[in-house]
């Protein structure tokens, strides 16, 4: 079971370091993706770096704790994915719901439940 959960938080990792990497090589492409448009080369610099930083510290830290079957370092992802899941739901009282809403959140929901399980199935430390 312990190797089922590490390689399912391997996959949430991937994913997140795919998505950062994708920022870092092509923000305007996946930032459309995102309902993001840069203004601008400085809009650029700032997908780029804001979101890459995002999502490859999120992705390493799963890959850290999958590859270590630990459950420590999946806290840095727990957290960023907390706080952005969160922030969209704010944004949903205060700015009203979009059709588009709910895939990011639900996407956001299911990888902060997979950590989660991490959390409980690997220990803290060796």
């Amino acid at each position: 079971m312990r190797n089922a959960v590490r390689g399912i938080i391997a996959l949430v990792g991937l994913f997140n370091l795919a998505i950062g990497f994708g920022f870092l090589l092509d923000p305007a492409g996946l930032g459309a993706k995102f309902f993001l448009t840069p203004v601008g080369i400085q809009g650029l610099a700032t997908m780029r770096a804001d979101f890459t930083a995002f999502f490859v510290t999120g992705g390493a830290f799963a890959l850290a704790g999958a590859w270590r079957g630990r459950a420590g370092p999946l806290g840095v992802p727990l957290l960023l994915l907390g706080i952005a899941l969160s922030a969209r739901c704010v944004s949903l009282f205060v700015d009203g719901i979009a059709p588009t809403a709910f895939g990011p959140m639900i996407v956001e929901a299911v990888m902060i439940a997979l950590l989660l399980v991490g959390r409980r199935f690997l220990p803290l430390q060796r």
